[in-house]
């Protein structure tokens, strides 16, 4: 989706429009180009990408709830070296910007893959994903402790040129600290939030309806609640801020812009309708259209909040 309206920046990479594809809900990228024109998308997050690949957990791994889904996938993956390799190659074929999304389990796993990433072309950002447990500290989790974020966020930062945007869980008392922790270890720009933890329980078996047991909740459920988050952390930080959970149609987007976001990422929507991230960008020109913006960057921050009509 083209159109004047829509184009904006993230981080000095050129969008033609403001929303993404979110990782985990749209494969390595290439694996949809036969259902969707991949040149209209804002940007593509590919599947989380690990030193080496991972088998994930056992299934069942999706329930979908009334208000949305839950998942447990587990982070499976082919490896960064197979996504260099057999996918990356493939995606350059195409102008909409490839941002890597990344994980691991201790400072030197996203290190590496960033290492590994560097030495190939066609990566415009790297996405941290810091939901991931540190199996160093007792399964502590990076995105619940600042001091660890930040520190993980700082390995990283050396190892790259390209832009570092951090992945923040909704799982925490607090989202500012994070955030801001985030931003003071040299992070571009943070996004949030990730899936909310839950537990669905199948009432004739006694048993868990997710084989892993607890999975991430996303879908419109989780909407309000992480708009709210966005508002917050955008409050507190002065570097861009990516909003998702529950984005389903341009109204939706236009919710997360005016809390704080600069962009959004589209998941759950995926999962109906492949082409929604395209779709969600024509409803937004439409909205902005409607309401006389000239630009979809004048909608980041522009809450009236408090004030009467």
């Amino acid at each position: 989706m083209t159109s004047p309206r829509l184009t904006t920046a993230l981080c000095g990479v050129p969008l033609r429009n403001p929303v993404i594809a979110a990782s985990g809900t749209y494969a390595y990228g290439v694996e949809f180009a036969p259902l969707v024109n991949l040149n209209e998308i804002g940007a593509i997050v590919t599947k989380g990408l690990s030193r080496t690949p991972i088998d994930g957990n056992a299934p069942p791994r999706l329930w979908e709830t009334e208000g949305g889904m839950m998942n447990s996938i587990g982070l499976q993956n082919i490896g960064v070296h197979a996504f260099a390799v057999e996918k990356l190659p493939q995606l350059r074929a195409y102008s909409t910007p490839v941002i890597a999304n990344v994980f691991g389990y201790a400072q030197e796993d996203y290190s590496e893959v960033v290492r590994v990433l560097e030495d190939h072309p066609g990566i415009a950002a790297y996405e941290l994903n810091v939901s991931c447990p540190n199996t160093r500290h007792g399964g502590i989790f990076f995105s619940s402790d600042p001091q660890l974020l930040g520190a993980l966020v700082a390995s990283v930062r050396p190892v790259t040129r390209r832009p570092v945007i951090v992945k923040l869980s909704p799982n925490v008392a607090r989202i500012e600290p994070l955030a801001q922790a985030a931003q003071e270890a040299g992070a571009d720009a943070i996004s949030l939030v990730n899936t909310f933890v839950s537990l669905a329980i199948d009432i004739r078996t006694r048993r868990p309806r997710i084989g892993a047991g607890m999975a991430g909740l996303s879908g419109p459920a989780i909407k309000p609640i992480a708009v709210r988050m966005v508002y917050e952390a955008a409050r507190a930080v002065r570097i861009p801020v990516i909003g998702l959970g529950g984005v389903a149609s341009g109204e939706d987007a236009a919710e997360f812009l005016l809390a704080g976001a600069s962009a959004v990422q589209v998941g759950t929507a995926n999962f109906w309708d492949p082409a929604s991230p395209v779709r969600i960008a024509r409803e937004l020109d439409r909205y902005l259209k409607e309401e006389g913006v000239a630009n979809v960057r004048d909608l980041t921050g522009a809450l009236r909040f408090g004030e009467k009509k």
